[in-house]
């Protein structure tokens, strides 16, 4: 369940603060400007999926860790709706001047690092998207469309995918997920190794 009242720039501060770095060392390790690290700390901003894990990137964390630092890894077989790690629903995707629920909410299945193998429940609402930066990372994922339609890229290809479709591809081609219909959109994938 989402904790509306999460702090997503206070967390960010506190672990660049307990690895002994500056905005600017931080910004350095993640390749990204110092000025994007102070905005999203002073809560100036909210980061999309690609630019947060592009942060964490620099750190290492994943966003499992970053959201549930004090979730314990369990062995267990079999995982309930509650189970699930929540990734994202905490970042405000509201676009400037939009209305209506841009959210992306990313639900991984138990401990991804542990199997070296990340299962998401991926829900896009209309006009959610994981961000104009492009994910790129050494990985491969896939995924099968359950209802509405996304819009995936992959490098120069784009294709709007509908329930039943799916995909498959090497993940250091830059990607891009967009909900461009007016429903939402629902998708289980598979990432090896894990990314978020």
């Amino acid at each position: 369940m989402a904790d509306a009242q999460f702090d997503v720039g206070s967390r960010l501060r506190q672990v660049r603060s307990q690895a002994g770095w500056s905005q600017r060392q931080l910004a350095e390790r993640a390749g990204v400007p110092s000025s994007q690290i102070s905005t999203i700390e002073q809560n100036k901003s909210s980061p999309s999926v690609a630019s947060l894990r592009k942060i964490l990137n620099g750190i290492p964390l994943t966003m499992a860790e970053f959201f549930e630092p004090d979730q314990t890894p369990t062995d267990s077989v079999f995982h309930s709706p509650a189970d699930l790690v929540d990734l994202t629903s905490r970042l405000t995707q509201h676009a400037p001047g939009a209305s209506g629920d841009r959210t992306l909410t990313l639900r991984q299945v138990g401990n991804a690092r542990a199997h070296n193998l990340q299962i998401l429940q991926e829900r896009y609402e209309p006009g959610a998207d994981t961000g104009v930066d492009m994910l790129e990372h050494a990985s491969h994922e896939g995924g099968i469309v359950l209802s509405g339609e996304i819009e995936l890229t992959v490098g120069e290809q784009v294709r709007v995918l509908k329930p039943g479709d799916a995909y498959l591809f090497d993940s250091s081609l830059p990607h891009r997920f967009r909900n461009t219909g007016s429903e939402p959109a629902e998708i289980v994938s598979a990432c090896t190794p894990p990314y978020l």
